[in-house]
């Protein structure tokens, strides 16, 4: 039997219904305070399965550390905070901003590993100063 694909709209689509009327009862109580602690113990769970490299497992503690982010965002969207969307494109514009050597245009630099986390962490506070 083949597996239906699914999407990460799907996934949107599904945790939006569980939190609307005539949804699930617990999920449609929750907010960003109460759902810390499930969100700590699946990144526990996830941190376990990678040092137990098991990977089976791994692969579903993701899915419920996902779970929480789309949890998180929902309730963002329902606060009229910011969306899923929005979570996506800043995480898409932190990657390209935070990794000059590979998207600047004409910015050609090998850099080692250890270079890269400095660097990342130079642009991080550089745009922690800017926002503040």
């Amino acid at each position: 039997m083949k597996k239906k694909k699914v999407t990460f709209n799907d996934l949107v689509n599904v945790m939006s219904r569980l939190r609307a009327p005539g949804g699930c009862p617990w999920d449609r109580v929750q907010t960003h305070e109460s759902l810390l602690k499930y969100l700590r113990e699946e990144t526990a769970e996830v941190c376990d399965a990678v040092r137990k490299k098991d990977f089976a497992n791994l692969q579903e503690e993701l899915g419920d550390v996902l779970l929480q982010i789309l949890f998180h965002s929902v309730i963002a969207k329902e606060e009229k905070l910011f969306t899923i969307d929005d979570v996506l494109a800043t995480l898409h514009r932190k990657l390209i901003v935070r990794h000059p050597h590979v998207f600047q245009k004409g910015f050609k630099e090998t850099l080692t590993p250890n270079q890269v986390k400095k660097r990342w962490g130079i642009i991080k506070e550089r745009e922690r100063r800017k926002n503040s």
